[in-house]
This record gives structure tokens, sequence and C-alpha cells, in this order.
């Protein structure tokens, strides 16, 4: 049966597992277009950098692929795929930090380049005046959560502006489901003031990953799958 031919949306998380095992190109491009804003905004969430959650999460692809066999059905493949990504951010930071000392802190973390101004994909088309307004509002939420302790942001970020159960969280964090009930509850105590003026949909919006930046995202790691295999694959001369 073509790929194309298949509705993804109707497969359960096994089999969709098993397609991308296969390499099947369509369930790689359904996975990663259902995933993709989620495991940016969580990598985003350790890292406080676009660009390094970028590739964190291209990295986390790869990987899950190298470890798609590792995968039991136990917890969602979207739950799965979230904590080999958090896993790959926190990888990477941890040599952020090693490095720190010798190009300075701040440029390594990349702290204040998070931007994620040209991510926004608006369905309409807003004013001039709206347009402001939302690139401020979306700048006070990615500061104050960036001032947040790591541990209560990626808590919130899932928790909050995913959706993700306390259970879901709890598998993607490794911790125990108290542990994100407290860390979830103390972020949005830190949050209070710079939450009371917003409402469901700024969230919804925060760090949108879509569009142009979520396809060219879905193109490299379909590139990167086949060339993985192939250099995986033996050769006989």
């Amino acid at each position: 049966m073509r790929s194309d031919a298949l509705d993804y949306a109707e497969m359960d998380d096994a089999v969709l597992a098993d397609l991308f095992r296969a390499r099947d190109s369509g369930a790689v491009r359904f996975i990663a277009t259902q995933n993709n804003q989620r495991l940016f905004r969580a990598a985003w969430a350790v890292l406080k950098d676009g660009g390094e959650a970028e590739d964190a999460v291209q990295s986390g692809y790869l990987k899950a692929f190298a470890a798609i066999d590792s995968f039991e059905g136990r917890s969602k493949l979207s739950t799965w795929l979230t904590r080999i990504v958090i896993n790959e951010a926190l990888t990477r930071r941890r040599s952020a930090r090693r490095r720190a000392p010798l190009i300075g802190e701040a440029d390594a973390l990349g702290i204040e380049s998070g931007r994620s101004d040209d991510r926004g994909h608006p369905a309409g088309q807003p004013t001039p005046e709206q347009h402001v307004a939302n690139v401020q509002l979306q700048q006070a939420l990615e500061q104050a959560l960036s001032r947040l302790p790591d541990i209560y942001r990626i808590v919130f970020v899932l928790r909050e502006i995913e959706g993700m159960t306390v259970d879901e969280a709890a598998v993607a964090l490794d911790i125990l489901p108290a542990t994100v009930k407290t860390r979830f509850f103390r972020a949005r105590q830190m949050l209070q003031a710079q939450l009371a003026s917003v409402d469901r949909t700024d969230l919804e919006d925060f760090l949108t990953f879509a569009g142009a930046a979520c396809s060219s995202l879905t193109d490299r790691l379909l590139d990167l799958i086949v060339a993985h295999v192939a250099r995986a694959r033996p050769s006989f001369h």
C-alpha cells in the first residue's frame, strides 16, 4: 500500500512506531508534524534558546529512530519522544555549562537569544497594533518563564502550555507525579503576577513552531533518517 494512502491519524502508537522503524516517509512526516511544537517547547524550556532547542529536537528524533525498538507502548509515543528530547536538551545544557568558563555563560546558554517572533504563523492577518501587542506579550511571557528555576519552568511548559497530564509529565521527566504537582503549583505561584492578564489563547500561541519552520525540520529529519540508514546498511564488495 502506498504510504500516501494510509490514514496515519487513525493508527495507534504501536503501528506508527513500526512504520517509523520501517522509514515510512508518511509516518515520519505525520509523527514530526504532530510533535514538533511540543518537542520544541520542551527543549526551549531547558535551553531557553530557539536555535539550540530546534537542534535538540532534530537530534532527539534521530536518537528515537535509533532506539525505536525500545518503545514498548507503556506510554504514548508523544510522551516517549518528549522524554528523549528533554534528555537531549539536558545533555546540551550540561555541555554548554562546562564550556561557559571559556566562552562566557550568557553566550554558551543563549539566554537572551531565544526570540520566537519569526516562528509565529497566525491564521489571520492582525493589524500592526495587534501584531506589536502580541509580540510584546510573547516576549514578556518568555522573559517571565526564563526567570523561573529550571525544574519549575519545564513542568509549567508541559502542564500548562502543552496540556500534558500529571502522569504524562511525570513519565517525560522521569519524576514522581507528586513532584510534578508540587513543581507546577510553585511555578504558578511564581508566575502569578505575570499571568494575571494572560488568557489560555495567549499561552497556546507561546513559542509557536509551525509553518515553514516546522516543515523545514520535518524535511531535514526525513533526509537524515534516509542518510542514517544508508550509512548503517552493510556494503558488499
